[in-house]
């Protein structure tokens, strides 16, 4: 399932905030490593009461940060999933088609890719997307999202 699609009052409000708290104090140190920033990302997701009002500035500011550390294609595509949330589905596609090379195989940058282009109304493109997304992944719960966007 989803983030977007969970319900946030299943999720247990006793450990998020024992997360956070370790998150904040690592912070206070003022050394943020890789691992650090991941939390402090999730920590943005998890305490964020609903899905709309999650602070998605904080979260691309964060994966900045997490570029100067790890600027991997991965960090890239994730950054660029946060842009599309701040600037729009446009911005992030821009950035998404320039990690087509370093990310043809990856299953995650074709849906990702998929998703944008449907925001932006490109059906035909988003479904070839889709499909290239579900010939790279043998994890099930994968292949029955992206069958179920087929569909």
């Amino acid at each position: 399932m989803l983030l977007h699609e969970q319900d946030r009052a299943l999720w247990d409000t006793n450990a998020i905030a024992s997360a956070s708290r370790q998150v904040e104090k690592a912070a206070r140190m003022r050394r943020p490593g890789r691992y650090q920033l991941q939390a402090a990302i999730a920590a943005c997701h998890a305490t964020a009461p609903t899905w709309d009002e999650t602070d998605w500035h904080e979260i691309l500011a964060l994966y900045q940060m997490l570029l100067a550390i790890d600027p991997s294609p991965v960090v890239l595509l994730n950054r660029a999933i946060a842009l599309r949330h701040v600037a729009g589905p446009a911005a992030a596609l821009r950035e998404v088609d320039e990690l087509a090379e370093a990310l043809d195989r990856y299953h995650l940058f074709h849906a990702t890719r998929a998703e944008l282009l449907r925001a932006l109304g490109r059906s035909a493109e988003a479904r070839a997307a889709d499909l290239r997304a579900l010939e790279l992944t043998e994890n099930p719960a994968e292949r029955a999202l992206l069958t179920s966007r087929l569909a």
